[in-house]
């Protein structure tokens, strides 16, 4: 089951000037700051209340970032849903006919475990489902 939205993730071209933007915006720092090799993205967090806002840069031309940069320009890239039990999830959406983009769950940032669902699926948006890594 979601149990709610766990961040929105935004796609962007330079990480250090989107930094200075959303915390101008948002008047707060980022808490964290963190690599992603697997995904080749950087990555920053912010939270407003409950709800926390990722901005991802592109560190390698061929990650899905960069493409999506280049396919629709910078924007919101995922929404994120956090899961108690990400197995049991991704099996229930795999029964509901949903497009999964992993077969497995596989690490990713803030110390979660993470699947994707096709945009297809989804009426053209990435959903991501998270599980903090216990």
């Amino acid at each position: 089951m979601m149990n709610n939205v766990e961040h929105i993730g935004i796609a962007v071209a330079d990480l250090v000037a989107a930094e200075v933007v959303y915390s101008a915006l948002l008047n707060s720092e980022p808490y964290k700051r963190e690599a992603v090799e697997s995904e080749h993205v950087a990555t920053v967090f912010f939270k407003v209340n409950q709800t926390k806002i990722e901005l991802l840069e592109a560190t390698s031309p061929d990650s899905a970032i960069a493409r999506f940069i280049e396919k629709k320009g910078e924007g919101i890239h995922h929404i994120a849903f956090e899961v108690e039990d990400i197995l049991a999830e991704m099996e229930r959406l795999r029964n509901a006919g949903f497009t999964l983009l992993n077969e497995v769950p596989k690490p990713g940032a803030d110390n979660k475990l993470v699947c994707f669902v096709h945009p297809r699926s989804a009426n053209g948006v990435l959903i991501e489902l998270c599980q903090e890594i216990r």
